[in-house]
């Protein structure tokens, strides 16, 4: 995960000089004489990095358009923070300051995730972020599905 302005231009680099790297590689198996689905075989492993670095870049875009994902579980509400902080263009020590707390337990946490927080920390973050967190509580599928075929409301 990209947390801050300096790890997002070097996802950028790396990113680039990824892609360079596979158009060689391509041509170089294509040069060897390999077989189409050989070259695509063999290239398998570096497209799916450059597929993962380009959906965290995409991610750390977005948030900082204050685009953010839909969280499904509560235990991805620690992302939520993260991106929230990102949105609002603010560094872990400035977090840290607003929380009165150091540099390092904030990003210990970001590194985890905020992976085991309390919910009164996580409202504090918020407060400290300025934000508010809004939860909807819905029905499972598979009951509105059931609900649906028996014909029974929706």
């Amino acid at each position: 995960m990209i947390r801050s302005e300096a790890e997002y231009q070097e996802a950028r680099r790396r990113l680039d000089q990824d892609r360079d790297v596979a158009d060689r590689q391509r041509d170089a198996l294509v040069a060897a004489g390999l077989p189409a689905d050989q070259v695509e075989r063999a290239m398998e492993p570096l497209l799916s990095f450059q597929a993962q670095l380009a959906e965290e870049i995409e991610w750390y875009e977005n948030v900082r358009r204050r685009n953010f994902p839909t969280i499904r579980r509560l235990t991805q509400l620690g992302q939520l923070l993260i991106a929230l902080r990102i949105a609002n263009g603010l560094t872990q020590r400035e977090v840290a300051e607003r929380l009165g707390i150091s540099e390092s337990v904030v990003s210990r946490d970001e590194r985890n995730e905020y992976h085991g927080i309390t919910l009164e920390r996580a409202q504090r973050v918020l407060d400290a972020l300025d934000e508010t967190v809004t939860a909807r509580v819905e029905e499972p599928s598979a009951q509105v599905e059931r609900r649906m075929a028996a014909g029974v409301g929706g």
